[in-house]
Formats: structure tokens, sequence, C-alpha cells
């Protein structure tokens, strides 16, 4: 177990056990942002509009991961579905999130 592991947990396990139970990929970008490459199959709500969104995201009946460009807003993102009863993890930077899910 390393360091970080130890620290912060098995990041990549936590997304593979996510992925096995079908987990929606929610990219909370910007358009732009998210129109200049994404994970495919990932599904785009700004974090801007995210909070008058909950309720279509809570309709996907899913566990959620999370990811932006860096992990801050995703983090932001994973905190307000969790407040509002969604199964969700950070899986923050979309390229780093696209190679553990691989």
């Amino acid at each position: 177990m390393g360091i970080f592991d130890f620290l912060f947990g098995n990041k990549s396990k936590k997304v593979k056990e996510f992925q096995a139970r079908e987990a929606v990929i929610l990219d909370v970008r910007t358009k732009a942002e998210y129109e200049s490459g994404a994970i495919p199959g990932s599904r785009h709500i700004p974090l801007q509009q995210l909070g008058a969104r909950v309720s279509d995201v809570k309709k996907w009946n899913k566990p959620v991961i999370t990811c932006c460009a860096s992990g801050m807003r995703s983090a932001t993102a994973a905190a307000l579905l969790r407040k509002n009863g969604v199964e969700t993890m950070n899986g923050g930077g979309y390229a780093s999130l696209y190679e553990k899910l691989q």
C-alpha cells in the first residue's frame, strides 16, 4: 500500500467498484470544455446548472462519478449530489479518470 492509498484511499479501486455497478460518469465542466474532449458515454451538466438539475440525476437511479478538469468542481458537484441523496464519488480530472476506467 502506497502512502497516497493510505492517506486518501485507493481511488482506482473505488472507481472500478462504481463502474461495476453501472455508474454514470457526470462531467461538470463548461460546455466548451466538454466539447473539446470528454469521456465517451459521459453525461454533461455544467456545475453552474447542477443544483437546478439534481432531480434529473436522481432519475438515473445509478451511482454517479463526477469529473471536471482538475477535480475541484467535481468535488463540489459530488458533495452537492451526496447532500441530495445521490450515491456519488469525486472522480477528479476527466483525463485521469478516463485512465482509471480502462
